[in-house]
């Protein structure tokens, strides 16, 4: 039996809910237009929801660089007790730590207050394209088929799979088959932070420290500033005797780090990013669907080696993974224009920036094989709108990992702090491109100076900072 098609129409629609995605569809939503947000899974957050904090939020100078829908979020999870921090890691970044259960809630009442539509456990099975336009796309659920049209598309799906499926080129990796591995977080509960805290200061060679030459700070004090902080935010790295020694004797599989975030000091809950499988092509289901049993080993081997061998974890219990296996890398559309490696690296500024970027350049590798590139003075770089509209399609806007750039810049920008703020700024433009009466608004011909005047209204940071 053959169900009818049902057919709708809004002023925007945005495919993928994680932290690009629920930053695009609030904008939109916010500044008044018709927003309809779509995502394949049962949950809205990404990313966010994983436990890993928010990177990119702040300079290493500590200087704020993402604002407006950002600042709502945490003001909503501090409402909810969910809010841990802004901590330095006196490595090279500075983090945003929030609990992911309490992030659950706050993304769907800030989701709601902005009065946008949802459509949840839905995927887009096909684009209809006319003439460099994207009409409409289908949409499969459990209810069928539905054809949805509308003025503009935003894709925040991450691997650009609605811009991909208007015909936008793209470039997937490195291009040789090499890929950014996938990873599982996972945490642990019952950790006994000043234990854990104590060990990084009588064993600091463990630690990842002072890695960004902008930091005048030695060693030594770096560590101080660690353990004065007062949370257990810290990094246990590859070439220290512990991980080194456990890594060869083959008690620890090989990873470059193990990241500690604090995500509840109530239930003295950490999460922990260190499982990895490189050079898989996450657009294959398969291939993707295939890491889960390593990716779940690697997990339970790591919970296990952390409670046996770093103190403060003896009687920390096992309390969570994920939703969903974390992408780093897939497809990275050709866009207008393309966010240069080089203009990141030196923290470019410029007149038409519509975001902005500070995490440093971070492509990991398989194994303990990481590249770490600082940004200059610990500053920040700016992010065109071309770099967001896919050459040749006129009304879809992209936001998140799948942005326009080299490789090396997009090591730094696919973090989630500059996924909102680029969410932000093309669910602003929609909103600005359905303003007016022309029933095929072009997104490119969204007026610069009203955006950027919108979006600083708003309480976006676009100027201002190193």
């Amino acid at each position: 039996m053959t169900s009818a098609l049902t057919i709708r129409h809004h002023d925007v629609v945005v495919v993928g809910g994680g932290a690009a995605g629920i930053a695009a569809a609030h904008a939109a939503a916010s500044n008044g237009a018709d927003t309809l947000l779509i995502d394949a899974g049962p949950m809205l957050g990404g990313e966010l929801l994983s436990g890993i904090p928010i990177d990119g939020c702040l300079n290493t100078r500590g200087e704020w660089i993402v604002g407006g829908f950002l600042d709502g979020l945490l003001e909503e999870c501090k409402a909810l007790d969910g809010f841990v921090g802004a901590f330095f890691d006196w490595r090279t970044i500075w983090v945003v730590c929030c609990d992911p259960e309490t992030m659950k809630l706050a993304v769907a009442r800030q989701l709601d207050k902005a009065g946008t539509k949802i459509l949840l456990n839905s995927f887009v099975d096909e684009v209809v394209t006319d003439g460099g336009r994207v009409k409409a796309i289908s949409v499969l659920n459990r209810n069928g088929r539905t054809l949805i049209s509308a003025g503009t598309f935003l894709d925040c799906s991450g691997d650009g799979d609605l811009a991909v499926g208007a015909g936008a080129e793209f470039l997937s990796g490195d291009g040789k088959g090499a890929y950014q591995p996938v990873t599982m977080v996972f945490r642990m509960a019952g950790v006994d932070s000043d234990r854990l805290m104590q060990f990084a200061e009588e064993e600091e060679e463990n630690l990842a420290l002072r890695e960004n030459p902008w930091i005048k700070e030695t060693r030594e004090e770096c560590l101080r500033a660690l353990i004065k902080q007062g949370y257990p935010k810290l990094f246990l790295k590859a070439d220290g005797p512990l991980m080194a020694k456990s890594i060869e004797a083959g008690e620890l599989y090989p990873t470059a780090l193990i990241g500690v975030t604090p995500v509840s000091m109530r239930r003295r809950e950490v999460a922990l990013n260190t499982t990895r499988v490189a050079n898989v092509d996450a657009t294959d289901t398969r291939a993707l669907s295939a890491t889960m049993p390593q990716l779940i080993d690697q997990v339970w081997n790591c919970q296990s080696f952390m409670r046996k061998r770093v103190p403060g974890f003896e009687n920390a219990a096992f309390a969570g993974i994920a939703p969903r296996i974390g992408i780093r890398e897939t497809r990275r559309i050709v866009g207008e224009e393309t966010l240069d490696g080089d203009d990141v690296l030196a923290a470019v500024k410029r007149t038409d920036g519509i975001a902005k970027g500070g995490h440093h350049v971070d492509i990991h590798g398989g194994g303990t094989d990481q590249v770490r590139k600082p940004i200059r003075d610990g500053g920040s770089y700016d992010i065109p709108l071309g770099c967001l509209l896919p050459k040749g399609i006129e009304n879809v806007a992209v936001a998140g990992r799948c942005l326009s750039a080299d490789r090396q810049a997009h090591g730094s920008a696919r973090v989630m702090g500059t996924c909102m703020a680029m969410g932000q700024a093309i669910g602003t433009a929609a909103a600005i491109a359905s303003d007016g009466n022309d029933p095929h608004p072009v997104l490119g011909e969204v007026p610069l100076s009203r955006l950027r005047e919108r979006l600083l209204d708003q309480g976006a940071i676009l100027d201002g900072t190193h």
